[in-house]
């Protein structure tokens, strides 16, 4: 596999010194730090996301509250390429902690906030430190445990993910209820000062420094590329139609950076997303996978608890808890996946089981009606978690070993900027088709009464708020919320088959391993590639 060339290439002496064996102690004292700085990434939204009325009845500026979210989203995938090339040149262990101490000081002003504009502003610096959060702890993952020995520690992140997905409406629901807003905020610098105070004490990483010349333009670019993209699959369908000229304006903007990015990466010294990368099948085929599950993970867990509150009449304030068979099956998976790869140093079929079964379950979804009981939505969803929990860790795994160790931030901010934009897109076109479906049955149950007695969208009106309705009007809505979710999980199949023919082909390459017959040649990685 053909490397870019480099103005300031790694030391020698770092990737010697990053390659060397850990010990299972130093590994899992590194590993509190990074789970906690995990759980601060994956918490922060779903906290705040349950505080969000408490916040607009206090600051005001109900018509910009969707910018609370989009500000963090924005500056969190624009930031995610950076943040890897950074800790690919100047170290991993100092960007790390620079993305922890800018997330924390994000974290404190936002709880500062006196008004919507101050709110936004701060959470977009927010946003900014956690585009490195997640990356940091993938690449020095990366750094620290061989390919074929990251399985043991899968099951921790999965749990981490389980937890935070569960328990972060919850927290949100307790703090918002018992103390106020502010905290939804604070709570995180605790967790933050924690995470620091291990990462400085247990990890040791060389210190580095490059003296290549960083892609401003390709940043500029990528950055340009990444935002008019979030800004178009958030706005697309809400803010402005899909063919207005902001949308349209949008995705010419988004094409032309991208194309003159990918221009400008082809001739630059030490490229920020170095394109050769690409030339390997493997990392190609595991970003494609990567982006499908983002897209289906993101758009299930955003109408599945609609679909449960509004057809199950489950209560709101348990919608964590409504996704808990899927993050069950998720981790159960995942850990028995990861055990499985540390003992053989096999993974190709994993992917293939992964996206069958994602597949599948999705197509049970689809076929859920007013009727369908809790449980057998729970066994449904079941389904769907072990199809994930086969993907989630293992692409990440296969894009780490795809690349030398010198590009090991940047494989893991691509397979995180895929699965990122995936999880944009997913929404933002599972929702186009979940309001158009909505609508049409509205108009085919109530004719014109469906802008009369359900003058409310659907998509806004609460469980108590349709109690109150002619019982024509429930049922019309009931039905039209199922079809909504049957079309959004039905189309969701169709995409994730995608996955299917991209796994399939996938190339078996060794696992790096810290045994010495583990440890691959080059030709290895050269293998997979095209």
């Amino acid at each position: 596999m053909s490397q870019p060339k480099t103005a300031g290439p790694v030391p020698e002496d770092r990737t010697a010194e990053e390659e060397q064996p850990r010990s299972p102690r130093e590994i899992r004292l590194v590993m509190v730090g990074l789970v906690v700085t995990m759980l601060l990434a994956m918490l922060d939204n779903l906290i705040v996301g349950t505080a969000m009325p408490t916040i607009v009845g206090d600051l005001g500026g109900a018509e910009h509250r969707s910018w609370v979210v989009t500000a963090y989203t924005l500056t969190t995938a624009a930031s995610t390429p950076i943040w890897g090339k950074l800790g690919d040149l100047y170290g991993r262990k100092g960007s790390f902690l620079t993305s922890i101490v800018i997330f924390l000081v994000g974290s404190a002003l936002s709880g500062l906030s006196q008004n919507m504009t101050e709110l936004i502003a701060f959470r977009a610096v927010q946003g900014l430190g956690a585009g490195g959060l997640m990356v940091g702890v993938m690449s020095i993952m990366g750094a620290l445990v061989p390919p074929r020995d990251r399985g043991k520690y899968q099951g921790m992140f999965a749990a981490v993910m389980a937890l935070a997905t569960v328990g972060g409406p919850l927290v949100g629901g307790f703090i918002t209820d018992h103390l106020n807003w502010h905290w939804t905020f604070y709570i995180n610098l605790p967790l933050g000062v924690v995470a620091l105070a291990v990462v400085v004490v247990t990890l040791k990483l060389p210190k580095v420094r490059s003296n290549a010349r960083i892609d401003y333009l390709g940043a500029i670019l990528l950055t340009t590329g990444i935002t008019s993209l979030v800004l178009m699959t958030t706005w697309g369908g809400q803010e402005y139609a899909w063919g207005s000229k902001e949308i349209l304006g949008l995705a010419a903007l988004a094409a032309a950076s991208l194309i003159a990015f990918c221009y400008v990466e082809q001739r630059v010294e030490e490229p920020m997303l170095p394109l050769s990368l690409f030339k390997n099948l493997n990392f190609t085929l595991v970003s494609i996978i990567g982006f499908i599950v983002g897209f289906v993970m993101f758009g299930s867990t955003f109408f599945l608890p609609f679909y449960q509150q509004i057809v199950q009449g489950a209560s709101a304030t348990n919608s964590g808890l409504l996704l808990m068979p899927l993050m069950f099956g998720m981790l159960v998976v995942s850990l028995v996946v990861g055990q499985a790869v540390t003992k053989t140093g096999k993974y190709r079929i994993y992917p293939i089981i992964g996206t069958v079964v994602m597949t599948g379950g999705m197509l049970l979804l689809s076929t859920m009606g007013v009727g369908t009981s809790s449980f057998t939505s729970a066994c449904w969803m079941v389904v769907l978690g072990a199809g994930m929990g086969f993907l989630m860790q293992i692409t990440m795994l296969v894009a780490q070993n795809s690349v030398e160790l010198k590009d090991m931030g940047v494989a893991s901010s691509t397979a995180t900027l895929f699965r990122t934009i995936g999880g944009s897109f997913g929404v933002a076109l599972f929702g186009a088709l979940f309001n158009n479906r909505v609508t049409d049955t509205m108009t085919e149950r109530l004719g014109s009464q469906a802008a009369g007695g359900g003058a409310k969208d659907p998509g806004e009106m609460s469980p108590a708020e349709l109690r109150k309705l002619p019982a024509p009007v429930q049922d019309a809505f009931h039905h039209a919320v199922t079809n909504g979710i049957d079309t959004v999980f039905l189309w969701g199949a169709g995409v994730a088959v995608i996955a299917i023919a991209a796994a399939v082909f996938l190339r078996e390459v060794p696992l790096r391993g810290a045994g010495k017959d583990e440890k691959p040649a080059e030709s290895s990685l050269e293998a997979a590639a095209v």
